[in-house]
């Protein structure tokens, strides 16, 4: 399980990092798209990717169930790695810091961990409605088959499918 977690949740998160500082050490590109604050623009969207890696990664550990402290860690984390990326670019040649690509990382990072979560609490939600519609077989004392809906019975029989 921990295997399966690091290469699921962790993994993606290091190497979308990894990404993401080599590109901030490179200098500035050539060409950048045509329309006004494109590079905000960007650097939100990158910010909100990493806030959601970083909301699935959390989602391993022992805070899983503290979803407010699960979004605002996310959130967290990854405006601290944008400033820390930021800081960064302020050294490399041809590149410069900018307060508002800061903000913009800040926008996406909180932006990016909220809606994940609420996509996850709506997946939820949807999976539990899916489940309590289900039919299921019980078999009462008698040894006779009756037709029940939920997850468990009172005194925790075992229920097959019924189709």
């Amino acid at each position: 399980m921990r295997l399966k977690n690091f290469l699921f949740c962790w993994l993606p998160l290091i190497i979308y990092c990894v990404i993401i500082y080599v590109q901030s050490d490179l200098p500035s590109p050539q060409r950048l798209p045509k329309f006004q604050f494109s590079d905000k623009v960007f650097h939100f969207v990158i910010y909100a990717g990493l806030g959601v890696l970083f909301y699935r990664a959390y989602q391993t550990l022992r805070i899983k169930d503290n979803l407010r402290m699960l979004m605002l860690l996310s959130a967290v984390s990854a405006s601290l790695y944008g400033i820390s990326d930021e800081i960064h670019q302020s050294f490399v040649p041809y590149r410069d810091a900018s307060i508002l690509d800061v903000l913009a990382n800040i926008l996406g990072a909180f932006c990016g961990a909220y809606l994940y979560q609420l996509y996850q609490l709506w997946e939820n939600a949807r999976f539990r409605n899916q489940k309590s519609e289900v039919r299921c077989r019980i078999t009462d004392d008698r040894g006779q088959r009756t037709e029940d809906r939920g997850q468990k019975t009172d005194d925790g029989r075992q229920r097959t499918d019924d189709r």
